[in-house]
C-alpha cells in the first residue's frame, strides 16, 4: 500500500483503500466534530506523531514518529486546523449533500489556515547524499504543509478537482488526482463496486 492511502473499515466490517489524494485532506480521516468524533484518533501529541509517517508526508520524504515534534500547543492548533477544514472543504466540493453536524465556512476559518501558513522543515542532504528533511520536525512545520496544500486548493483552479463520494450515504473527501479528472467514488473497492452493482441489478431485475 503506497503512503497517503489507508486502508479503512466501515461499520458493517467491511474493508477498502481510500487515497485522499491530500496530505491536507487526509486529516479528516482522524477525526472531526459530532457525528464524526466517533472515529477520532488524535487524543495526544503521542497520537500524531505515530500517524504521521504513514500519511502523505511520506510521499516526498520517509519520516518515523521519532522524527517529530508535537508539543501540545502544536497539537491544539492541529485539532483547531482540522476543525475549520470541516466547515471550508465541503462547499469546495459542490456536492449537494450536507454533512450531518457541520456549519458552513465563516472568514474565521479562512483565517485558520491563513494563520497556519508559517516556516517548511528544512530540506537536507545526508552524508551519503540522499534528500531528507532536517529533524526533528515541528507540529508547526507539518501543519504549515497542511496549510500551504490548502491555500493552493481554496485559491487556485485545483478547487475544481476537490470531490466529495458519490455514494449515497458517503461523505469522503479527497483532491482528483486521476488525469482525466473523473472521479467520482472514494473507492471503486466500494462506493463504485455499489454503483455497477445497483446499476447492473436495474437492467437485469427491473
Amino acid at each position: 500500500m503506497t503512503p497517503g492511502a489507508r486502508r479503512l473499515t466501515s461499520r458493517d466490517g467491511g474493508s477498502h483503500i481510500f487515497d485522499s489524494g491530500s496530505f491536507a485532506l487526509e486529516l479528516f480521516l482522524t477525526g472531526g466534530p459530532p457525528p464524526w468524533d466517533r472515529y477520532e484518533i488524535l487524543h495526544e501529541p503521542a497520537d500524531l506523531a505515530a500517524w504521521l509517517p504513514e500519511s502523505h508526508l511520506a510521499l516526498e520524504l520517509p519520516l518515523g514518529v521519532d522524527d517529530f515534534r508535537i508539543t501540545a500547543r502544536d497539537f491544539a492548533k492541529f485539532k483547531e486546523f482540522r476543525q475549520a477544514l470541516w466547515r471550508i472543504v465541503p462547499g469546495l466540493t459542490g456536492s449537494p449533500k450536507q454533512l450531518p453536524g457541520v456549519d458552513p465556512a465563516t472568514a474565521a476559518d479562512l483565517q485558520i489556515v491563513n494563520d497556519a501558513v508559517g516556516p517548511m522543515p528544512r530540506p537536507q542532504v545526508s552524508s551519503n547524499g540522499e534528500k531528507r528533511w532536517e529533524t526533528p520536525v515541528t507540529g508547526a512545520q507539518v501543519l504549515s504543509i497542511a496549510a500551504r496544500e490548502m491555500v493552493d486548493l481554496i485559491g487556485t483552479d485545483k478547487a475544481k478537482r476537490v470531490r466529495m463520494c458519490e455514494g449515497g450515504n458517503c461523505y469522503l473527501m479527497f483532491y482528483d488526482t486521476s488525469r482525466p479528472g473523473n472521479r467520482r467514488w472514494c473507492s471503486m473497492q466500494r462506493c463504485g463496486n455499489r454503483h455497477k452493482v445497483g446499476n447492473y441489478r436495474s437492467r437485469h431485475y427491473e
